[in-house]
């Protein structure tokens, strides 16, 4: 590698001096090391040598606090979890919001249905009486999209924490996860490492994307029934489309989404034990949509 630096001109008059100090890091980018330049010579941004991306000031501390669960548990994958656990406590309002109103749209469900066949030859009117209808009992039809949106840029910055912080490198798990930086090693197309082969990265499909493709499936079954047969196939597809498009990303990562998916299903069944209508109005939904089918 070759860097090239150049100071500002600097003119000296006669008879005078001058001089100029220039600092050089070379190195492994630890952060605690960084950290310590920035505070003893106050050097401005030092901290962003690390390129933790748009989402910086919610990459740094997550990196601090996986730091410390990591110093408290021994073990890194074990310290995701945990965080897991707090980002999905800390979330615990707006999605106790956002299944209230799931309750209340899996409710509304066969009134809905109900103005779709009266007005089909009216789309405009049928818009008209559904938002009024949602109106009249309090639904929100994008409340339950509110949750996923706010845990984008939780992912994107434990991804680049996964990927950049070198502290985070080559940390194992369990069992054959031996690098949670690093993709799943075992993949399903090579028999889990029976066959002498790897896989391209959008098919080495490994345990980990499987479970994550079930788990999201499972969250999926739980949310209200779309309306509309496209939407129903799209939702009916999506798990299995993110199994392929997270498979060649980080285990830590795939770790994380795995317990929130688990945590979401945990906590949409508590919510179904509150209110067995829910349960009922569900079972109904799924009736209709295999009747559909057929």
């Amino acid at each position: 590698y070759q860097t090239d630096y150049l100071d500002p001109a600097t003119v000296v008059a006669p008879g005078a001096s001058a001089s100029n100090v220039s600092r050089l890091y070379a190195g492994a980018k630890e952060v605690a090391l960084i950290d310590k330049y920035k505070a003893d010579l106050g050097i401005p941004l030092f901290d962003r040598t690390v390129s933790w991306g748009w989402f910086w000031f919610i990459a740094q501390p997550i990196f601090h606090l996986l730091s410390w669960l990591f110093k408290l548990t021994g073990n890194f994958g074990v310290a995701i979890i945990c965080l897991t656990l707090i980002v999905r406590a800390a979330l615990y309002p707006i999605a106790n919001r956002q299944y209230a109103s799931m309750a209340k749209m899996r409710l509304v469900q066969p009134k809905m249905k109900e103005l779709q066949e009266r007005y089909k030859d009216d789309k405009p009117r049928q818009q008209q009486e559904i938002m009024a209808l949602y109106k009249k009992e309090g639904v929100n039809p994008l409340a339950g999209c509110l949750p996923i949106f706010l845990q984008i840029p939780i992912f994107f910055a434990l991804y680049k924490v996964l990927i950049l912080a070198i502290e985070m490198r080559h940390q194992p798990f369990v069992l054959w996860i031996k690098d949670l930086s690093a993709p799943d090693p075992l993949h399903v197309l090579n028999l889990f490492g029976l066959l002498p082969f790897t896989p391209p990265s959008f098919l080495g499909i490994g345990v980990l994307a499987l479970l994550l493709g079930v788990t999201m499936f499972l969250q999926f079954r739980l949310n209200p029934t779309a309306m509309d047969p496209m939407q129903q196939q799209i939702f009916a597809l999506m798990p299995w489309v993110m199994m392929f498009v997270m498979a060649p990303f980080a285990a830590g990562l795939l770790i994380y989404w795995i317990t929130s998916n688990i945590l979401t299903i945990a906590q949409q069944k508590y919510l179904y034990s509150k209110h067995p209508q829910l349960k009922a109005q569900a079972a109904a939904d799924a009736d209709r949509a295999a009747q559909a089918k057929t």
